[in-house]
């Protein structure tokens, strides 16, 4: 029996990719989807099968669904995802999970109380490399780990080439939660949590640096966290030509230093006193599950023992939404 799938919001463009990897699986009946945007439902009946609804209510009040996918703005996806759960659907969400700390908690207590599945879905995820160097440091080959960095960085989401519907809540602290800061600098904060736990504080900078007119938010801003023994920094840019430093992570240890390169091809790199130039890491083959978000999610469904993966447990999300709630107070 194949999954009953709806989407919930695409005017968040991560949804395009993530639907069309679902469809890929063979395992879903995708019944539809629901936006307030005639443009972007239109867009869906060209490319997916289902019905298409401009009230997210109404796709919820009147499918049989086993789960959705949730793609709306930070602020709407809170909603969006307690009245799922409230429904007794399984919820797979897109990063960073939420605007607050008050709606990601809200979405967290609502999903245990109906007994969901709720997963966080970060692209940086199914980068198997990145993966590997999280075992690496949890297996204590790095030694002591005492500091996290994490760079994400563009040109902008406009010079990107996204979406007007995607920029136009991206530049809307309401909704996004702030600017730069809550949309890039939340991959550093969830790594930081995953490995290191909440810090004992969080220091922020953020800058408007007037090169976007368009914008009234901050495009760049940097998170430093400190811990009894250990420090990470996550870094948000959206004014940064080329892909240069973007989207690497470097992980310092007492016994070594792992360097990660972004994407899906990306290598791993580990220095040692035996070693200081570094040399590749050769990553083991991963299970089935973890090839995409799709995998994990519908595995996650089928198997109530299996563990959501840290990067994509709420918990661990909500962590990341604590650090970015005391980056934004502190940067003022």
């Amino acid at each position: 029996m194949k999954h009953r799938i709806g989407v919930l919001g695409l005017h968040h463009d991560h949804v395009w990719s993530n639907v069309q990897e679902l469809v890929a699986t063979g395992q879903v009946e995708l019944v539809g989807a629901a936006d307030t945007d005639p443009e972007l439902l239109e867009k869906y009946r060209a490319e997916f099968p289902g019905k298409t609804y401009d009230s997210y209510e109404a796709l919820l009040e009147n499918e049989d669904l086993t789960a959705v996918y949730i793609f709306g703005s930070n602020k709407l996806s809170e909603d969006l995802t307690v009245a799922a759960c409230e429904k007794g659907l399984h919820c797979l969400v897109e990063k960073p999970m939420a605007a607050t700390l008050a709606g990601a908690q809200k979405m967290l207590d609502a999903a245990e109380k109906s007994g969901v599945r709720l997963m966080i879905n970060w692209p940086f995820a199914w980068w198997k490399q990145l993966r590997h160097g999280i075992c690496m440091v949890e297996a204590g080959e790095l030694g002591q780990l005492w500091q996290v960095k994490y760079r994400a960085a563009h040109q902008g989401p406009v010079e990107l080439g996204c979406s007007r519907q995607f920029c136009e809540w991206l530049y809307d602290a309401e909704l996004n939660g702030a600017g730069a800061l809550m949309d890039y600098c939340c991959y550093g904060s969830l790594l930081a949590d995953v490995l290191l736990g909440q810090p004992t504080s969080v220091t922020g900078v953020k800058i408007n640096t007037g090169l976007k007119p368009d914008l009234s938010l901050e495009d760049n801003a940097i998170l430093v966290l400190s811990y009894p023994h250990a420090l990470a920094t996550t870094e948000a840019s959206w004014t940064q030509i080329g892909k240069m430093t973007s989207y690497s992570t470097t992980l310092y240890g007492s016994g070594g230093t792992l360097l990660i390169e972004p994407d899906y091809h990306g290598k791993i790199f580990l220095a040692t006193s035996e070693n200081p130039e570094g040399v590749e890491v050769q990553v083991p083959e991963q299970p089935a599950h973890m090839e995409n978000a799709s995998r994990h999610f519908l595995a996650l469904i089928e198997d109530p023992e299996l563990p959501v993966y840290s990067l994509c447990d709420p918990a661990h999300g909500l962590g990341a939404q604590k650090i970015l709630e005391e980056g934004i107070k502190a940067a003022g």
